[in-house]
């Protein structure tokens, strides 16, 4: 199957070829559907707290970080905002084309966005570019406009990540996601030390821009908040990308007869996660902020998942050092009920059906599997129908079912029951997770073990102008965490504001006062 010059090529990127020919035969066989039991809702696999449960949770969390937390801020930040900007690319596209600025204005994204142009935080930065030809921003062509948005010759929004863009608008400064992230570590992700650890993910080709604007960001926040900031960046691993093959399953070779290689969505970072060591790790995406004035919500949300984390860790903690420091033997079946109850009724996992474990030490290293894993508390929003995954209960491959987040890819919209079952979500996936990444004598997992490789991805896509198969690894929220103790809490829509479309930052959401 490969050539020599293919294995050099493998090893170079720190692949294996055995990995290589694996996703081939998941090319050929595809990847199975998740098989829904029923949909999560409120109080049944949903938890729904009150405010005075909130503050408690809170409290519980702030006093244990008071006795020297290690925290982490994880912010998924590589992807380009290429994608927030599709209707302009497609509005510079037509007018390149002989279309009028009348005929792209029939589009009702473009023409929202330069009827509210100048309620946009790069207004100013337009405004700059205009004045420097001795005109208003009024005064410029649309076509020179989007030039000046999108491509390098003006603010290259197009090919920036979306951490770089200019979001916010305050009276007296305008801030950047990355700024924003700044801002709220500050509030909930401080160590008793006063250190707030942020690590983002990003590109290669980024990296340099945003360590320099951290740079010039570091002394104003540090000031502003009183904390020092401890920031880091990972880039996502050759060795995580996936190959290419054409749509007969054979490898996709470059012009060079190089094998192409792609990224292999953020299932890849599952790899960079897995490499930092905290005791709780927030795990938020680069675009999902708003403006300083309106994050109270974010900041008790935050507090209260991770109390909650800390209240279910330590129980588990409990159970862990029991069944390690006990032969199985000397358990008693009354514990062996508790563990039982335990994860059906608090961690909603039920063992597989028709499974009847007759030997204590049957049973001893089932509820040891169940109990020695990472654990993640998830934020649920109500759905208000937006597109990407929910909140489940699924079963497992080991025939358990237990709670996840399952995006619409993993469901077979052809079988009928899947599919009402599908229809009965109530809550979406914000990406809002705080997760325990340690046992209870404090060792970090293998985090590369809890994932499922049976929930990968295969789109099609192209290359110089030829059609190819792409593979995307386990989703780092979905596949990649889907042998994680899970729970799910609703949190206040106010928590989640995402920018997937640049006229979202028209929303109030949005605008700073």
């Amino acid at each position: 199957m490969f050539k020599p010059e293919d294995i050099s090529q493998i090893k170079a990127r720190g692949s294996q070829a055995e990995a290589i020919e694996q996703q081939i035969e998941n090319f050929k066989t595809g990847f199975p559907y998740l098989k829904l039991s029923e949909a999560a809702s409120n109080y049944h696999g949903i938890i729904k707290l009150s405010e005075s449960e909130i503050q408690k949770y809170i409290s519980i969390f702030e006093e244990k970080n008071s006795n020297k937390l290690e925290l982490i801020k994880f912010v998924p930040a590589s992807g380009a905002a290429s994608r927030m900007f599709k209707s302009l690319f497609s509005a510079l596209d037509n007018l390149r084309k002989g279309k009028t600025t009348e005929e792209i204005m029939a589009d009702k994204e473009v023409a929202l966005f330069f009827n509210q142009l100048n309620q946009f935080a790069f207004y100013e930065d337009l405004q700059r570019l205009a004045t420097s030809e001795n005109k208003s921003v009024e005064e410029i062509p649309a076509q020179k406009i989007l030039e000046w948005v999108l491509l390098e010759e003006g603010l290259n929004y197009g090919n920036l990540p979306k951490a770089l863009l200019k979001f916010h608008r305050y009276p007296d400064q305008i801030r950047t996601p990355l700024e924003e992230h700044f801002v709220e570590g500050a509030m909930y992700s401080k160590n008793s030390s006063g250190t707030v650890i942020l690590h983002f993910t990003v590109s290669t080709e980024h990296q340099q821009a945003m360590e320099q604007l951290v740079a010039e960001l570091k002394p104003k926040y540090e000031e502003l908040f009183g904390v020092t900031y401890a920031v880091s960046f990972s880039n996502q691993k050759p060795s995580t990308d996936t190959v290419a093959v054409t749509p007969d399953n054979e490898l996709f070779r470059n012009k060079d007869n190089s094998l192409l290689f792609r990224p292999a969505g953020h299932g890849a970072l599952l790899d960079n996660l897995n490499d930092l060591d905290a005791d709780i790790v927030f795990i938020k995406n680069i675009d999902n902020v708003v403006p300083e004035q309106l994050n109270q919500p974010t900041i008790d949300s935050k507090k209260a998942l991770a109390g909650i984390l800390i209240s279910i860790q330590e129980q588990i903690f409990h159970y862990q050092k029991i069944l390690k420091e006990n032969y199985p033997s000397t358990l008693e079946s009354g514990f062996y009920a508790e563990l039982a109850n335990y994860l059906e009724n608090v961690l909603n996992t039920t063992p597989p059906q028709n499974q009847y474990y007759s030997e204590k030490e049957e049973l001893y290293h089932y509820f040891s599997k169940k109990m020695n894993r990472p654990v993640r508390v998830c934020g649920m929003v109500k759905n208000q129908g937006e597109p990407g995954g929910g909140p489940f209960f699924a079963m497992n491959n080991d025939g358990s079912v237990s709670l996840q987040i399952v995006e619409s890819s993993q469901i077979d919209f052809s079988d009928p029951t899947q599919a009402a079952l599908a229809q009965k979500a109530t809550h979406f996936n914000p990406v809002d997770l705080v997760c325990g990444i340690k046992n209870y004598e404090g060792k970090k997992y293998n985090l590369l073990e809890f994932s499922d490789p049976k929930t990968g991805l295969i789109t099609t896509k192209s290359s110089d102008g030829k059609e190819l198969k792409a593979q995307e690894l386990p989703g780092l929220w979905n596949g990649s965490m889907s042998d994680w103790n899970t729970l799910f809490v609703e949190v206040p829509i106010e928590t989640f504001n995402p920018v997937k479309t640049v006229n979202d930052l028209l929303r109030k959401e949005h605008q700073a006062k």
